[in-house]
C-alpha cells in the first residue's frame, strides 16, 4: 500500500505543479501577479505548509498549496499527512482583492490515529481515531468562498471556507504501537467541508 500511495501522490503533485508552471508561463510575473502565503490553521498544528498564487487574467488566479506533517505529536498522537490543493479562483473585484470563488482539487496521503475526540461530521465518525489508526489516500474536489483583506501594498489577510466531495481508501489498524491490520483498502465517500484557511499573503 505504501509504494502505491507514494506513486499516486507523486503523480498528483506532478500534475498540480505542471498546472502551476503553465499558469506562470502564460503570464509575465510582475507587481500584483504573484503571491506567497501560509495558512495559520496548519501552522497551529505544526504542519509545514506553503501556498503560491499567480494571476491569469484580470479576475482569475491559480493557487497551489501544499501541506506536510511528518511529526508524532505529544502523547503518541499521529496527524501525519501530505496534501496538495490546486485551485482556480474567480475574483469579483480586482484579483487579490475582496470576494472570490475557488474551484479546488484535493489529493493526499495520511497516517492518523490516537487522537481522542467525539467529533462526527455527517457519516464520518472521527471518534474512531481515539482507538484506531488509519493509513490511506484521498482525492476530491470542491468549491469555496473567500475574502481577501488588503493590509498594505504587499500584505493581505485572507479567509476561505469550502465544501465538496472526497473519495478515500485506507487500512485500519488496531492501535498505534502494535500495528495489527483490522481492515484493508476500505473505501469511503465523504461530502462536507474540504477547505479552511486563514492565510497571511505576501504580494510581489
Amino acid at each position: 500500500l505504501g509504494e502505491l500511495l507514494l506513486d499516486r501522490m507523486k503523480k498528483f503533485f506532478q500534475i498540480s505543479l505542471v498546472l502551476f508552471l503553465m499558469s506562470v508561463s502564460c503570464n509575465i510575473v510582475k507587481a500584483q501577479d504573484f503571491a506567497l502565503k501560509t495558512n495559520v490553521l496548519y501552522d497551529a498544528t505544526a504542519t509545514i505548509n506553503l501556498g503560491a498564487e499567480v494571476g491569469l487574467a484580470p479576475k482569475w488566479t491559480f493557487d497551489l498549496s501544499g501541506n506536510y506533517n511528518p511529526f508524532v505529536m505529544p502523547g503518541g498522537k499521529l496527524w501525519k499527512h501530505a496534501m496538495a490543493q490546486p485551485e482556480f479562483r474567480y475574483w469579483f473585484c480586482d484579483r487579490f482583492s475582496r470576494h472570490f470563488l475557488g474551484f479546488h482539487g484535493i489529493g493526499g496521503i495520511y497516517n492518523i490515529g490516537n487522537i481522542p475526540n467525539n467529533l462526527k461530521l455527517g457519516k464520518m465518525d472521527f471518534s474512531s481515531l481515539t482507538d484506531y489508526r488509519y493509513e490511506g489516500w484521498a482525492v476530491g474536489a470542491g468549491i469555496a468562498y473567500g475574502y481577501a483583506f488588503i493590509l498594505n501594498k504587499h500584505w493581505n489577510f485572507e479567509l476561505e471556507i469550502g465544501v465538496g466531495y472526497i473519495y478515500t481508501e485506507n487500512d485500519k489498524f488496531e492501535c498505534i504501537e502494535c500495528g495489527k491490520r483490522l481492515a484493508e483498502d476500505v473505501p469511503f465517500h465523504y461530502f462536507g467541508p474540504t477547505k479552511a484557511a486563514i492565510n497571511f499573503v505576501y504580494l510581489f
